[in-house]
């Protein structure tokens, strides 16, 4: 599978100009891609404004995407701010090519930034599967809470076919700070080591409306913990092939998620 990761400087609370600048760079590509992968509040920066930038579903930034998605021929995912039923969320869009959609709302919300105060958390984790591969998207702070991105075994893994893992690549998209950049290198290895999975993350560069700058570090992490690709401080596209093969074989040679703790997750 070909992915695609976007390192953008995102406008401030444009959605015009990110929609027009991320386009651009979509219709660019050297490559077709199976999937493409955006920051965190691709439309906006990681904002607490949400009465100022939020859209309803099904309005200009969701009809976007379906077009992206359709003319690439590729899945379109990344978050930005949705109002729903009188609440805000920070909302991934999964959007295929055939116009067929899931959604993830962010479930564990940065309260350092008050966001636990202004958006609803989400109470259901996603898998999706494409062309073969099963992957599951995350958002930014979601990175620092292992047991919600555990990869199979919430009920207890007993044996080779009890149950399957739930997915194959992992996918962060952030605006992750350059003050911490350490725990987001660290942690996207950790993720991949601890999960017999790809980790990908795609995270913003340049400085937002609050002064707060941000380097990057957007990576491809193979099931080993080894860095495939990562990049800092510059705006970049990168388009990266991934083995499901190569993953297969691994897991069969050294299958550690067999020997897992069982547990329940519950939300609250």
């Amino acid at each position: 599978m070909n992915i695609t990761l976007l390192q953008a400087n995102l406008h401030w609370h444009n959605p015009v100009a990110n929609r027009a600048m991320l386009e651009e760079r979509i219709f660019s590509l050297p490559e077709p891609t199976d999937l493409i992968i955006l920051p965190e509040m691709f439309t906006t920066g990681f904002t607490m404004d949400a009465r100022a930038v939020a859209e309803p579903m099904n309005l200009t930034t969701f009809r976007w995407l379906k077009q992206m998605a359709a003319q690439t021929k590729a899945v379109v995912t990344g978050s930005y701010v949705v109002q729903e039923d009188g609440r805000y969320h920070n909302r991934l869009i999964w959007m295929q090519p055939d116009g067929t959609f899931d959604v993830y709302d962010k479930r564990h919300l940065f309260r350092m930034a008050g966001e636990d105060q202004i958006y609803t958390a989400g109470t259901r984790r996603l898998v999706k599967e494409w062309n073969g591969w099963r992957i599951c998207p995350l958002i930014c702070y979601d990175l620092r809470f292992p047991v919600w991105s555990r990869n199979g075994g919430h009920s207890g893994v007993q044996d080779a076919n009890d149950p399957p893992l739930d997915y194959d690549l992992l996918l962060y998209v952030a605006n992750w700070p350059s003050a911490r950049r350490s725990a987001w290198n660290t942690l996207l290895q950790a993720r991949a080591i601890e999960n017999l999975s790809y980790v990908v993350g795609v995270n913003r560069v340049g400085e937002d409306g609050n002064g707060l700058p941000y380097a990057g570090e957007s990576a491809v992490i193979d099931y080993r913990g080894e860095v495939m690709f990562r990049q800092a401080d510059v705006e970049m596209v990168h388009q990266q092939t991934l083995s499901l093969e190569e993953l297969r074989a691994f897991r069969r040679k050294f299958p550690a998620y067999l020997d897992a703790d069982a547990f329940e997750i519950t939300t609250r």
